[in-house]
């Protein structure tokens, strides 16, 4: 029988590519989100998640009519995957950006839980890294980026991320629940590959995202590695693509680029400054979206 699992804010950028790639890994889905997704073998229920009553709701509803035929009322899903969140500072407010995200988080995470739920992905972010939203040029403590990294943002929508995988660490511990928290990439769809040629030609507009990225494809198998993966606990993985967006090999370019920031391990000629070493060797994530597949130098 298919896992059922419950994604909130599938109809976001990254999810409406995520959704279909996870539906054809035979997975039964349900989306809630605050606007619909429309693509076959999905439904979407228009769900707050600010609200904690209706995420108590949301995840004990039947995924589609034909879940009447089943004869029982609704059950708890095999796994929740939390993306729906503000997506970025400056689309509201600070403070409705920190509390939407912190608590949304905190209620499907004790849904699940409470629930009998013991598989949760929550959607964490590289703006833990803290220099993506910094207020003027801020360098990394050091590189390359790995997820014991004093993570120390400054702005509200990576504060609320940092939080949230304080809550998910809470929760695991508390209820012995497997809890990925992923640092997710400057997110890119197919069709924005045409802007790599730009970053390429001014690396510094990169170092915000630490000149990583992840394909939205790629990150659909690796929310389908966590779901198969049991037995972690609260675990932190980034989640980006293996190589750097740059035309120079990692560590050349950093010591041009980033010459204040020290390197603490040797780097693959190729490697995200972002690294992604973790999840390929717990999860053994393989990308399928190289950008030099995408862009013709």
């Amino acid at each position: 029988m298919a896992k059922r699992i419950i994604f909130t804010g599938g109809t976001g950028k990254a999810g409406r590519h995520m959704l279909p790639y996870l539906l054809n890994k035979g997975y039964s889905i349900l989306n809630l989100d605050l606007k619909p997704f429309d693509h076959p073998g999905i439904n979407t229920l228009i769900t707050d998640i600010t609200d904690s009553g209706q995420v108590f709701n949301a995840l004990t509803t039947h995924f589609g009519f034909s879940g009447y035929d089943e004869g029982a009322p609704p059950k708890a899903p095999d796994a929740v995957v939390h993306f729906a969140a503000v997506p970025r500072v400056m689309i509201q407010p600070d403070n409705v950006t920190f509390a939407a995200n912190t608590v949304g988080t905190y209620n499907v995470i004790e849904a699940a839980m409470k629930l009998g739920v013991r598989k949760v992905i929550v959607a964490s972010s590289e703006t833990t890294y803290g220099v993506c939203f910094a207020e003027g040029d801020k360098d990394y403590h050091a590189f390359p980026l790995e997820e014991d990294y004093d993570i120390d943002p400054m702005d509200s929508y990576g504060l609320s991320k940092l939080v949230n995988e304080k809550t998910a660490r809470a929760f695991a511990m508390r209820y012995g629940a497997d809890i990925y928290a992923l640092r997710i990439g400057n997110v890119i769809e197919p069709h924005e590959y045409s802007n790599f040629p730009g970053y390429l030609d001014n690396p510094m507009s990169r170092k915000r995202n630490a000149w990583s990225y992840i394909d939205a494809r790629d990150l659909g198998e690796i929310v389908h590695l966590c779901i198969q993966k049991d037995g972690l606990g609260f675990q932190v993985f980034n989640a980006v693509n293996d190589t750097i967006t740059a035309d120079l090999p990692t560590e050349e370019f950093l010591k041009k680029y980033a010459p204040n920031t020290p390197i603490t391990r040797p780097m693959g000629p190729r490697e995200a400054p972002l690294s992604n070493r973790k999840i390929r060797e717990v999860l053994g994530f393989k990308e399928a979206h190289d950008w030099r597949n995408y862009v013709k130098r």
